[in-house]
């Protein structure tokens, strides 16, 4: 044991020695002359919040003698994306004062502040909480966000998964004080000798080996991307009859380029449980995460890894173990659907949801379109309950039918384009943030998404494909936060100005994607999928997506267009 002791990263000591997560934060948060340390750094995460610095500005100002723009951003947790028409203006509140003036949805239904400084980050976190909502435990190794379907139908399964996202958040947030001591002024809890309090019941000292995240979803409605999550929670129903859940363990889309012990992986299906016994399920899993995972690698370190290497059988084993009982093997499972929560939807209860879309996830108002302002008002003068969804869109809830012209005339009066305004690729596209405000990013994501999508779409349509829905997906580099590795089209940062190009997914999210091409020119990458798009133009049986196409004709086939020259003009 001491030896392995010797093995464990430098977080994993890092968590053992921070008193409940506490650290040396509320001393350097106190301190708005200097970033955080690289141990407060890794502790902030915890708390809902990741340091970073302006990219952009970074060499020049380092020309000048300049130390760099260090800046924040802060992650509000919000189960399901489900927000009352208060809490989302709350929100919007926090925007201007302490951030850049905008607010992202992220593709696990949670809100973004970008742009924050040292000495407004405690304003920002306590802005969160006075909403009634919380950024304990959007980062950091716990469970994260939950997330669900974004429907807000009004039946029995929609409200069941509704209820489970909150209940299952509510249940694993973690439990130390130091959250309430350092944001919200609570008064210190009396430690330990050692300078710890009690022991959280289901983390440990030293919490999770990493993240962990959990998606609740239906087979009629993987939004979600369930199974790209380390438990993939399947509720098989009956009718309006809850039968109980598949619990498939495993998935997860990070990787590391040039590390082939590092991949994407889907999740396993390994045990069902009761309706009663959801959270007990739960407990079971992360047991198995917490006591096997890698505490020595954090690049090997999530539950993925425990899967691949062990096998289902084993794993299988120590969640009985874990469960104190026998669980049942998991049921057979009709085949996922993803519906389409664009436009106008009856939610079943006499009202109505607006599925509107929005670029990137990134609420903002420009010269010509006004989107934060438009928001603020319908939600403000209609009583609107918003719903984030995992497509970084947002969905417009309680809608009264008198009401639905008068919503849109409001949004269109601010340049607001709804989904009949746009191409369909603008309505399957994702994007992580990248540049400038990610310290991990290796090329653009966000800020090329919308030339990306244009020029594509433009490919497309010049093979008469341009009505055509196809999964694209783009990330600046492989940690796969906008789910890249599931896109029929995924573009992921090689290196500055240069992707490499995956094909193949599925759009149900049931299949992974391949490398087609390691490192692509950004100019480049319109034209070469053009070449990949006229050979499905001229070889698609009936109406087969891109992703089945390319899965059918091979990789072999696919590179041979993709780097065929380019016909000479005429």
């Amino acid at each position: 044991m001491a030896q392995e002791r010797t093995k464990l990263s430098a977080v994993e000591a890092m968590k053992a020695e921070s008193r409940g997560l506490r650290g040396t934060l509320a001393a350097e948060l106190a301190d708005t002359t200097a970033p955080f340390s690289e141990e407060a750094y890794q502790l902030l995460k915890f708390h809902g919040s990741y340091q970073g610095f302006d990219r952009d500005t970074a060499t020049a100002r380092k020309q000048q003698g300049l130390s760099k723009e260090y800046q924040l951003m802060v992650r509000a947790k919000i189960p399901g994306g489900r927000l009352t028409a208060a809490q989302y203006l709350a929100l919007d509140a926090l925007a201007d004062p302490y951030a850049d003036g905008s607010l992202r949805i992220t593709t696990r239904q949670g809100i973004q502040f970008h742009g924050i400084v040292k000495g407004d980050l405690k304003a920002t976190v306590r802005g969160i909480n006075d909403a009634l909502l919380t950024t304990l435990g959007a980062c950091g190794d716990v469970v994260r966000n939950v997330v669900t379907h974004p429907a807000p139908i009004a039946d029995a399964v929609h409200r069941r998964l509704e209820a489970d996202a909150k209940a299952v958040s509510a249940r694993f947030g973690w439990k130390s004080r130091a959250y309430h001591e350092i944001w919200l002024d609570g008064e210190p809890l009396p430690l330990d000798q050692d300078g710890a309090e009690e022991e959280d019941a289901v983390y440990g000292r030293t919490y999770l080996p990493r993240k962990f995240k959990i998606g609740l979803a239906t087979p009629a409605d993987n939004s979600i991307d369930v199974l790209t999550n380390d438990l993939a929670v399947i509720a098989l129903f009956d009718g309006d009859q809850l039968q109980g859940y598949n619990l498939a363990l495993g998935g997860g889309l990070g990787q590391t380029h040039n590390r082939a012990d590092t991949f994407p992986r889907l999740a396993t299906p390994i045990a069902f449980v009761g309706p009663d016994d959801l959270i007990r399920g739960i407990e079971a899993v992360i047991a198995v995460h917490r006591e096997h995972g890698n505490r020595n690698d954090r690049k090997r370190a999530r539950l993925k890894y425990v899967v691949e290497d062990k096998g289902a059988t084993w794993v299988k084993a120590e969640l009985d173990r874990f469960f104190g009982a026998p669980l049942e093997d998991a049921r057979p499972t009709p085949a996922f659907q993803v519906p389409d929560h664009m436009g106008w939807h009856p939610q079943g209860d006499g009202r109505w949801y607006l599925g509107l879309p929005v670029s990137s996830g990134r609420i903002k108002d420009t010269e010509t379109v006004r989107l934060r302002t438009a928001l603020r008002e319908v939600i403000a003068q209609f009583a609107i309950d918003p719903v984030l969804t995992p497509e970084q869109d947002i969905l417009l809830s309680n809608i009264a039918d008198d009401d639905r012209s008068r919503v849109e005339a409001v949004l269109r009066a601010h340049g607001v384009a709804l989904a009949e305004d746009l191409p369909p690729l603008a309505l399957t596209t994702l994007a992580c943030p990248a540049l400038p405000t990610c310290g991990l990013a290796l090329a653009e994501a966000e800020r090329v998404r919308d030339p990306f999508v244009a020029a594509i779409h433009d490919e497309l349509a010049s093979r008469g494909l341009g009505a055509e829905r196809l999964s694209l997906r783009i990330t600046g580099c492989p940690n796969g936060c906008a789910r890249p590795s599931t896109a029929e089209i995924g573009l992921v940062g090689r290196t500055p100005g240069h992707y490499a190009i995956y094909v193949g997914g599925a759009v149900e999210g049931t299949r992974l994607n391949d490398k087609l091409l390691e490192r692509v020119p950004q100019d480049a990458v319109p034209p070469t999928l053009g070449r990949l798009f006229g050979l499905w133009a001229a070889e698609r049986q009936g109406r087969e997506g891109f992703g089945d196409f390319a899965l059918r004709v091979g990789l072999d086939r696919l590179k041979a267009a993709a780097e065929a020259a380019p016909a000479a003009a005429e």
